[in-house]
Protein backbone atom coordinates (compact mmCIF):
# COMPACT_ATOMS: atom_id res chain seq x y z
CA UNK A 1 0.00 0.00 0.00
CA UNK A 2 0.84 3.55 -0.44
CA UNK A 3 2.29 5.58 2.57
CA UNK A 4 -1.14 5.85 4.82
CA UNK A 5 -0.03 8.53 6.81
CA UNK A 6 -1.23 12.42 5.57
CA UNK A 7 -1.52 14.95 8.13
CA UNK A 8 -4.60 16.84 9.14
CA UNK A 9 -8.13 14.86 9.37
CA UNK A 10 -10.53 12.90 7.06
CA UNK A 11 -10.68 9.38 4.81
CA UNK A 12 -7.71 8.43 2.88
CA UNK A 13 -8.00 9.23 -0.86
CA UNK A 14 -8.03 6.84 -3.60
CA UNK A 15 -4.60 8.01 -4.61
CA UNK A 16 -3.65 7.16 -0.77
CA UNK A 17 -4.94 4.00 -1.19
CA UNK A 18 -3.27 3.02 -4.41
CA UNK A 19 -1.57 -0.06 -4.38
CA UNK A 20 2.08 -0.68 -5.12
CA UNK A 21 2.26 -1.53 -8.10
CA UNK A 22 0.23 1.52 -8.94
CA UNK A 23 2.81 3.46 -7.44
CA UNK A 24 5.23 3.75 -10.74
CA UNK A 25 2.63 5.18 -12.82
CA UNK A 26 1.51 7.86 -9.89
CA UNK A 27 5.17 8.84 -10.12
CA UNK A 28 4.94 9.28 -13.75
CA UNK A 29 1.88 11.25 -13.61
CA UNK A 30 3.11 13.23 -10.92
CA UNK A 31 6.58 13.68 -13.39
CA UNK A 32 3.95 15.02 -15.82
CA UNK A 33 2.42 17.42 -13.92
CA UNK A 34 5.67 18.84 -12.93
CA UNK A 35 6.79 19.10 -17.08
CA UNK A 36 3.57 21.66 -17.03
CA UNK A 37 2.88 20.66 -20.92
CA UNK A 38 -0.48 18.59 -20.83
CA UNK A 39 -3.88 19.39 -18.77
CA UNK A 40 -4.13 17.89 -15.49
CA UNK A 41 -7.54 16.17 -16.84
CA UNK A 42 -5.52 14.82 -19.87
CA UNK A 43 -2.70 13.12 -17.41
CA UNK A 44 -5.77 11.68 -14.86
CA UNK A 45 -7.14 9.88 -17.90
CA UNK A 46 -4.00 8.55 -18.86
CA UNK A 47 -2.94 7.82 -15.54
CA UNK A 48 -6.25 5.45 -14.97
CA UNK A 49 -5.92 3.99 -18.27
CA UNK A 50 -2.63 2.68 -17.49
CA UNK A 51 -4.14 1.58 -13.42
CA UNK A 52 -6.98 -0.21 -15.34
CA UNK A 53 -4.19 -2.25 -17.43
CA UNK A 54 -2.80 -3.31 -13.89
CA UNK A 55 -6.40 -3.98 -12.66
CA UNK A 56 -6.28 -1.18 -10.00
CA UNK A 57 -9.06 1.00 -9.43
CA UNK A 58 -8.82 4.46 -10.99
CA UNK A 59 -7.85 7.90 -8.83
CA UNK A 60 -10.92 10.07 -8.37
CA UNK A 61 -10.82 13.14 -10.05
CA UNK A 62 -10.49 15.17 -6.61
CA UNK A 63 -7.99 13.33 -5.22
CA UNK A 64 -5.90 13.60 -7.88
CA UNK A 65 -6.95 17.45 -8.05
CA UNK A 66 -5.67 17.83 -4.44
CA UNK A 67 -2.77 15.95 -5.15
CA UNK A 68 -1.61 18.46 -8.05
CA UNK A 69 -2.57 21.32 -6.01
CA UNK A 70 -0.10 20.32 -3.38
CA UNK A 71 2.36 19.34 -6.31
CA UNK A 72 1.91 22.86 -8.13
CA UNK A 73 2.97 24.73 -4.89
CA UNK A 74 5.59 22.83 -4.00
CA UNK A 75 7.25 23.33 -7.36
CA UNK A 76 6.04 27.21 -7.11
CA UNK A 77 7.74 27.18 -4.03
CA UNK A 78 11.43 25.24 -5.38
CA UNK A 79 10.88 27.87 -8.22
CA UNK A 80 10.81 30.99 -6.00
CA UNK A 81 13.73 29.97 -3.70
CA UNK A 82 16.12 28.81 -7.14
CA UNK A 83 15.50 32.49 -8.20
CA UNK A 84 16.22 34.11 -4.76
CA UNK A 85 19.34 32.30 -4.71
CA UNK A 86 20.41 32.97 -8.23
CA UNK A 87 19.26 36.83 -7.24
CA UNK A 88 21.64 36.61 -4.95
CA UNK A 89 24.34 34.20 -5.39
CA UNK A 90 26.85 36.88 -7.26
CA UNK A 91 26.92 38.47 -3.77
CA UNK A 92 28.65 35.77 -2.34
CA UNK A 93 31.87 35.51 -3.77
CA UNK A 94 34.63 34.66 -1.34
CA UNK A 95 35.64 38.00 -0.40
CA UNK A 96 31.89 39.04 0.33
CA UNK A 97 31.32 36.21 2.43
CA UNK A 98 34.52 36.66 4.43
CA UNK A 99 33.78 40.15 5.17
CA UNK A 100 29.87 39.16 6.07
CA UNK A 101 31.25 36.02 8.34
CA UNK A 102 33.37 38.11 10.31
CA UNK A 103 30.71 40.99 11.19
CA UNK A 104 28.85 37.87 12.05
CA UNK A 105 30.82 36.62 14.04
CA UNK A 106 31.72 39.49 15.92
CA UNK A 107 27.74 40.67 16.34
CA UNK A 108 27.09 36.90 18.04
CA UNK A 109 30.21 37.31 20.34
CA UNK A 110 29.48 40.53 21.22
CA UNK A 111 25.82 39.44 22.07
CA UNK A 112 27.55 36.92 24.43
CA UNK A 113 29.28 38.85 26.04
CA UNK A 114 26.63 40.89 26.97
CA UNK A 115 24.00 38.32 27.79
CA UNK A 116 26.88 36.56 30.06
CA UNK A 117 27.43 40.52 31.68
CA UNK A 118 23.57 41.40 32.40
CA UNK A 119 22.73 37.78 33.47
CA UNK A 120 25.79 35.64 34.47
CA UNK A 121 23.90 34.01 37.21
CA UNK A 122 20.63 33.26 35.66
CA UNK A 123 22.29 31.68 32.20
CA UNK A 124 23.03 28.17 34.17
CA UNK A 125 25.09 25.05 32.82
CA UNK A 126 22.86 24.79 30.43
CA UNK A 127 23.04 28.15 29.13
CA UNK A 128 26.98 28.52 29.11
CA UNK A 129 27.16 25.56 27.25
CA UNK A 130 24.73 27.24 24.37
CA UNK A 131 26.85 30.38 24.45
CA UNK A 132 29.82 28.86 24.39
CA UNK A 133 28.69 26.16 21.28
CA UNK A 134 27.52 29.72 19.58
CA UNK A 135 30.67 31.21 19.92
CA UNK A 136 32.61 27.93 18.67
CA UNK A 137 30.44 28.41 15.86
CA UNK A 138 30.95 31.82 14.71
CA UNK A 139 35.31 31.76 15.09
CA UNK A 140 34.44 28.20 12.97
CA UNK A 141 32.75 30.20 10.11
CA UNK A 142 35.26 32.71 10.50
CA UNK A 143 37.85 30.02 9.66
CA UNK A 144 36.06 28.88 6.94
CA UNK A 145 35.36 32.10 5.51
CA UNK A 146 38.95 32.69 5.20
CA UNK A 147 39.88 29.21 3.94
CA UNK A 148 37.55 29.77 1.08
CA UNK A 149 39.09 33.30 -0.04
CA UNK A 150 42.54 31.74 0.14
CA UNK A 151 41.64 28.84 -2.07
CA UNK A 152 40.45 31.68 -4.75
CA UNK A 153 43.26 33.29 -4.19
CA UNK A 154 45.53 30.47 -5.07
CA UNK A 155 43.01 29.79 -7.82
CA UNK A 156 42.98 33.02 -9.71
CA UNK A 157 47.28 33.39 -9.28
CA UNK A 158 47.62 29.64 -10.70
CA UNK A 159 44.96 31.21 -13.53
CA UNK A 160 46.89 34.40 -13.99
CA UNK A 161 50.33 32.33 -13.84
CA UNK A 162 49.08 30.38 -16.40
CA UNK A 163 47.96 33.03 -19.07
CA UNK A 164 51.53 34.98 -18.00
CA UNK A 165 52.96 32.08 -18.98
CA UNK A 166 50.99 31.13 -21.97
CA UNK A 167 51.84 34.38 -23.63
CA UNK A 168 55.45 34.39 -22.84
CA UNK A 169 55.77 31.07 -24.97
CA UNK A 170 53.45 32.21 -27.85
CA UNK A 171 55.74 36.02 -27.85
CA UNK A 172 59.02 34.78 -27.46
CA UNK A 173 59.50 36.56 -24.29
CA UNK A 174 62.67 36.23 -22.14
CA UNK A 175 62.69 34.94 -18.55
CA UNK A 176 63.18 38.12 -17.07
CA UNK A 177 60.15 40.13 -18.61
CA UNK A 178 58.24 37.15 -17.89
CA UNK A 179 59.27 37.21 -13.93
CA UNK A 180 58.63 41.11 -14.10
CA UNK A 181 54.73 40.33 -15.62
CA UNK A 182 54.11 38.03 -13.01
CA UNK A 183 55.65 40.60 -10.14
CA UNK A 184 53.71 43.02 -11.62
CA UNK A 185 50.57 41.18 -11.71
CA UNK A 186 51.29 39.82 -7.94
CA UNK A 187 51.86 36.14 -9.00
CA UNK A 188 53.80 34.34 -6.28
CA UNK A 189 56.07 32.36 -7.85
CA UNK A 190 56.85 28.60 -6.65
CA UNK A 191 60.54 27.82 -6.60
CA UNK A 192 61.60 30.31 -8.54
Amino acid sequence: MASAERPGRGRLSSLDLAPDEAQDDIFWAMGELNKRQRTQADILFELNDRLAVKGVDPISKSAFNRKAMRVASAAARLSERRALFEGIAPQFTPERIDEGNVVLGELIKTVIAEALDDSADAIGAKGAMELARAFKHAVEGQTISSEAKRRAFERAQKQVGAAVESVAKSKGITAEVRAKMMETLGVIQRGA
